[in-house]
């Protein structure tokens, strides 16, 4: 059946997951049973929905090119400059990939474990005498952006500018999000220039050491990760802070559970990032014709896999629409997969580690405050609440 120009009657499935962000599994679970491959006429996009049509599209760049992808829908100010990993295709991804992980090793990460759990503790110290708190607003927006700037050597006074850049970047307001580049891309190429003069022990005099048979980051590079950096970084374990406490207070066994056996939090994550999925659409191009779910999609269209319809896949994972922290095997795609895998996600289970780690130490008694309606995130891209009010004892 060709939907390409569906003249169904009543509004279209993406009307119906834009109507309900924080639920849009039951349209998910709708799509991968009548169509596979969607194309909807508001993201003039395919949505391809199964997990093994999404880990085609995301494990072959030459026939789902991201590169072509973002040349499409970039704005001025992204072509000015060079695109983030998320954008590029092989050879070049790799060669980067490369020259970026000679800074931003597993050491580096490992090490910022007493940091982050220090600025827990200090989070959690401002709340424990009330008795309630925001968990968005008072741990997992302030946890990701303060261990971001600090890696980078920005100071503390620029924090608020960051989470207020990377917001709007992640926001659907196109005007805004173009002069939001441009201002951040002026406020990284000052740091860098600092670096370059008097280098620091950070992140960004890291990326200005290194290099692979005499070639450097260029500074349009630099920029393009720092942004990453920030961007996904922050967006990415917020969310994912945000999303395992939304997941545990509608789960109260599995939270006692883990309060009991923390042992257990590491599976517990992993399962979050398969049913709460923080990045819940990507989106590619296709090089050439070929068929997904029945439909020809044609060389040139955009095509958006959805991590957050496959990781709700019946056909790979059983009970899908369960949150079992004993599952196994865990075979989500949360994070991307093959070349593409997020070069963050060990930061961002470490900060959701350690953050749950603490905070279920010091307080029992862990309740959603339902009255309080939750409000998603602006984004058709990633799933999050910007508020999630608690209570809890001590």
């Amino acid at each position: 059946m060709q939907i390409r120009h569906t003249n169904q009657k009543g509004p279209s499935l993406t009307a119906h997951i834009l109507q309900d962000p924080l639920n849009p599994f039951p349209w998910y679970r709708l799509m991968r049973e009548r169509y596979p491959a969607y194309y909807s006429p508001e993201f003039r996009s395919w949505f391809v929905t199964r997990y093994s049509d999404v880990q085609r599209v995301i494990d072959d760049p030459e026939l789902f090119s991201s590169q072509q992808a973002i040349r499409s829908r970039a704005t001025t100010s992204e072509q000015q400059s060079a695109p983030t990993l998320l954008w590029i295709d092989p050879p070049r991804h790799r060669q980067l990939r490369t020259l970026i992980s000679q800074a931003f090793t597993p050491r580096t990460i490992a090490g910022l474990a007493p940091r982050v759990n220090e600025i827990v503790h200090r989070h959690l110290d401002s709340v424990a005498q009330q008795g309630k708190m925001d968990a968005i607003h008072d741990l997992a927006y302030p946890l990701p952006i303060i261990v971001i700037a600090e890696l980078l050597g920005i100071p503390a006074k620029d924090q608020a500018q960051f989470k207020h850049w990377s917001d709007i970047i992640v926001s659907p307001a196109r005007k805004e999000k173009k002069q939001a580049v441009r201002e951040m891309n002026a406020y990284f190429l000052s740091v860098v220039a600092q670096r370059r003069s008097e280098p620091q022990e950070d992140l960004i005099s890291a990326l200005l050491r290194a290099h692979i048979e005499g070639e450097y980051l260029s500074d349009a590079e630099l920029l393009s990760f720092c942004r990453l950096l920030l961007v996904a970084g922050h967006e990415t374990s917020t969310n994912l802070i945000g999303n395992a406490l939304l997941t545990l207070t509608d789960y109260p066994a599995a939270l006692h559970e883990l309060q009991r056996d923390l042992s257990l939090l590491p599976a517990a994550i992993e399962e979050v990032l398969r049913y709460r999925s923080p990045i819940q659409r990507l989106r590619r191009a296709a090089t050439r014709d070929t068929i997904i779910g029945g439909e020809t999609i044609k060389a040139g269209e955009i095509v958006s896999p959805l991590p957050g319809s496959a990781n709700r896949d019946e056909r790979q994972f059983r009970e899908p629409d369960l949150f079992d922290m004993h599952r196994a095997p865990q075979r989500h795609i949360a994070f991307g997969h093959g070349i593409h895998y997020c070069i963050g996600a060990s930061l961002a289970r470490l900060e959701t580690r350690i953050a749950l780690e603490v905070l279920l130490t010091r307080f029992r008694g862990i309740t959603r405050v339902e009255e309080i309606p939750l409000e998603p995130i602006a984004s058709a891209f990633v799933y999050g609440v910007k508020n999630l009010p608690l209570t809890f004892t001590r």
